[in-house]
Order: C-alpha cells, then sequence, then structure tokens
C-alpha cells in the first residue's frame, strides 16, 4: 500500500468480520448448548431474508463499482455515492450483511446468533458507521452533510 495514498475512515475491523464472527461462534455455542428449535414459520423466512441481504449486497458493489469508488471501508472514498440503493439507506452493504445474518441464522435454526444480533448491530453502527460518517463530514463537508439529513443511517 502507498503510504502516501489517502487514508480511509479509521474502522474497527473489516466490517464482513464484524458480522462472520459472531455468527460462527454463535453457531457454535448453539451446537454445545442446544435450545429449542425456533418455530417453523420463522425458519422458513431464513433464505428469503439472506437472498434480500445478497441481492442489496451486490447492488450496494455495482452502484459503488459504478461510482468507481472503493468498496472497502477502510480505503480512502472518491465520491459520495447517492443512487441506487443509497438513495433509501446511507448503509446498504452493512445492512445487506446484517439480512444475511439474519437468513442464516433462521434457516439453520440458530438462536444464540440472533441473540448475539443487537450487539453485532451496535458494534458495527459505532465502531465503523459513526466512523464512516466523521470522515466523510471532513472530507465531504456540506455535500456529505446535505446528503446525511435527507437519506436515513439504516432504514
Amino acid at each position: 500500500m502507498d503510504e502516501h495514498a489517502p487514508r480511509g475512515p479509521d474502522v474497527i475491523a473489516h466490517p464482513p468480520l464484524l458480522y462472520l464472527g459472531p455468527l460462527l461462534a454463535g453457531s457454535l455455542l448453539d451446537r454445545v448448548v442446544p435450545l429449542p428449535a425456533l418455530p417453523a414459520r420463522l425458519r422458513r423466512l431464513g433464505l428469503p431474508t439472506a437472498a434480500a441481504g445478497v441481492a442489496l449486497g451486490a447492488w450496494f458493489v455495482r452502484t459503488m463499482h459504478a461510482a468507481r469508488t472503493p468498496v472497502d471501508p477502510r480505503e480512502a472514498p472518491t465520491a459520495i455515492v447517492t443512487g441506487g440503493p443509497f438513495a433509501r439507506t446511507r448503509n446498504p452493504g452493512y445492512l445487506g450483511m446484517a439480512l444475511i445474518y439474519t437468513g442464516i441464522s433462521l434457516a439453520a435454526n440458530r438462536r444464540c446468533p440472533l441473540v448475539a444480533l443487537p450487539a453485532v448491530l451496535a458494534i458495527v453502527d459505532r465502531g465503523v458507521v459513526r466512523r464512516e460518517e466523521a470522515y466523510l463530514t471532513e472530507r465531504f463537508g456540506d455535500d456529505y452533510e446535505r446528503y446525511r439529513r435527507r437519506v436515513p443511517r439504516w432504514l
């Protein structure tokens, strides 16, 4: 990496790992401490929820590539992206990952990851999203502030 290249926001970890770690740890804990099965109607929502997350994630990536700005939040963005899924949520990638996490947990009948999800979202919000927002405000100023006022952080 070029030491003179602009740095991205100082996020606490690569966001997919913030979702994957608790999903795997919770799934392992579910195998050690078996809990009663989730209701079948909830388990049936798992695959459609995960599929919605994958679709949102793909739309997010396509939109970022079309704007010629990095997908990885650890890299310096080159533009504020406001089209595609960014017209509805400032964080479509993280929302997509949360849907995938939820869908996998439901479909696989894993309760522990579901119990951990609020903590995961809080960590992503405080350790990634808010740091990105501060960075984007510093980098893009009023343009980002106007976007931020217009579009909700999550939904």
